[in-house]
C-alpha cells in the first residue's frame, strides 16, 4: 500500500481516474488506430527483434498502469505546492503523443512520420519523469520502465520504416 499512499492517505477516486485515462484511452485508441490494419500490418517487413503481436497490449497495460500511478503520487504531492500544472503540462503533452503516435503507423502508415513523433514522444516522457522525480522519487522512477519501453519502440520503428519504405 506504500506505492499508491501518499502522505499516509489514498485518494481511491484520484487514484482510479488517474489510471483509468491512460489504460481505458490506450485501449480505445488502440482499438480505433488498429481497425481493419491487422492485413497491412501481417505483411510488413518485420526487424528479427519484433516481438510477438500479443506482448504490445499486455506490456502497453502493465506501463499505462504504472503511469497513471506516478502520474497520481505527483500530482496529489504536487498540488498542495502549487506546482500541479509544473508536472502535469508534460504527462499530458506525452500522454497525448502516445495516442497519437498509434494513428500515424498503423490507420495512417505514416512510419516516418511516427518516428520522428516518437523521438518526441521520448523527449516528453523523459521530461515528465524529471519533473515527477523533483516531486516524487518514485513517481519518477516508476516511469523508468516507459522510458525504457519508449526508447525500444522508437528502434523498432525506425527498423519498420527502413525495411518497408
Amino acid at each position: 500500500m506504500e506505492v499508491v499512499s501518499v502522505n499516509e492517505r489514498i485518494k481511491i477516486r484520484n487514484l482510479s481516474a488517474s489510471i483509468l485515462v491512460p489504460v481505458v484511452g490506450g485501449s480505445i485508441v488502440g482499438a480505433l488506430a488498429n481497425r481493419s490494419t491487422r492485413e497491412q500490418y501481417d505483411r510488413l517487413k518485420r526487424p528479427s527483434f519484433a516481438p510477438p503481436g500479443w506482448v504490445f497490449p499486455v506490456v502497453w497495460t502493465a506501463l499505462y498502469k504504472m503511469m497513471g500511478l506516478a502520474k497520481y503520487r505527483a500530482q496529489e504531492i504536487a498540488k498542495p505546492q502549487g506546482r500541479e500544472r509544473q508536472v502535469m503540462n508534460p504527462y499530458e503533452l506525452q500522454l497525448g503523443l502516445n495516442f497519437l503516435w498509434s494513428f500515424l503507423f498503423f490507420k495512417w502508415g505514416l512510419r516516418g512520420t511516427a518516428l520522428i513523433e516518437m523521438a518526441a514522444l521520448l523527449g516528453t516522457i523523459i521530461w515528465t519523469a524529471y519533473e515527477f522525480y523533483q516531486i516524487d522519487k518514485l513517481a519518477g522512477r516508476l516511469m523508468v520502465p516507459y522510458i525504457v519501453w519508449v526508447a525500444f519502440a522508437l528502434g523498432l520503428n525506425y527498423s519498420f520504416w527502413q525495411l518497408n519504405k
